[in-house]
């Protein structure tokens, strides 16, 4: 349930530009359903098993909206990626009537509030559902997620750090108050807009109970979590980005810190980055 004052998200969040990717569930035009929500993907050209992002949209977005981000879409695509992008819950006034019948999602991101979905494990059993029905690699998924579904993805890799091979959020983290700790190491990539003034890197209050956490507090959580230093191992600047590298952490655990010098958004060069990133895992 989303509080007053949270509509500041919605037209920062919103990524609907060009012209639609392929979407639908594989080469069927409507969303994939399943029990307690729906998805939409794209598969790339080939032959399986693939691998595959599954990326969570933000507040106000939807699945379909994340596939009309083509320049995203398509990079991964054409990387041999199937992208995944599962549909939050309808918004609510907080009355239980929907958002006055517009499309938009969020998430039940925060584990301290009511729920009317289990997040973790709807986005886990749609990634078990694609990888079932379109030959994936369940053990080649790296979740992303922009803004909200960032926070998705940081609560969901903090809870259940084996859910999937590694994760990506852009744009968002944890809100306060912020866990202290997590449920294991992780490989995690954390992409931020050092001029971001809808989720500052600082964090800021929505509402008076409903404040966004510090960014670089989280990434110390990560570090700490991670069995990693406390200064990063590796310093690098591919394209637009400037990227901070922790590994030196628990077996198999990395932590990268990816700063660019535009606002909330997912920045053009995002994929490649990631992709880059996670195909260099041990």
């Amino acid at each position: 349930m989303m509080r007053p004052g949270f509509a500041a998200f919605v037209s920062a969040a919103l990524l609907l530009a060009g012209g639609m990717a392929k979407a639908g569930c594989g080469p069927a035009a409507e969303a994939c359903s399943l029990p307690g929500g729906s998805y939409q993907l794209a598969l790339p050209e080939g032959a399986g098993p693939f691998p595959a992002v599954v990326f969570l949209h933000g507040y106000g977005g939807t699945g379909s909206g994340t596939m009309s981000n083509t320049g995203m879409v398509q990079t991964l695509l054409a990387r041999g990626y199937a992208v995944i992008a599962p549909d939050g819950q309808a918004m609510t006034h907080g009355d239980g009537d929907d958002n006055g019948g517009g499309n938009g999602r969020s998430w039940d991101f925060l584990p301290d509030r009511p729920a009317t979905r289990d997040e973790v494990a709807f986005i886990k059993s749609v990634a078990d559902d694609a990888a079932a029905r379109f030959d994936l690699d369940r053990q080649r998924m790296l979740l992303a997620g922009f803004s909200i579904g960032g926070s998705m993805v940081s609560y969901l890799a903090c809870k259940d750090p084996q859910a999937f091979a590694a994760y990506a959020p852009v744009a968002g983290s944890f809100w306060q108050p912020e866990p202290t700790a997590c449920a294991g190491p992780v490989r995690l990539l954390q992409t931020h807009g050092w001029s971001d003034l809808t989720v500052p890197l600082e964090g800021r209050a929505i509402a008076e109970d409903f404040v966004q956490g510090d960014v670089f507090q989280a990434m110390q959580t990560w570090r700490e979590t991670s069995g990693c230093g406390t200064r990063p191992d590796d310093f690098s600047a591919p394209g637009e980005f400037r990227v901070r590298s922790w590994t030196d952490c628990q077996p198999g655990a990395r932590i990268d810190f990816a700063l660019h010098f535009g606002g909330h958004s997912i920045p053009k060069g995002w994929a490649t980055l990631a992709l880059d990133w996670f195909e260099a895992l041990p």
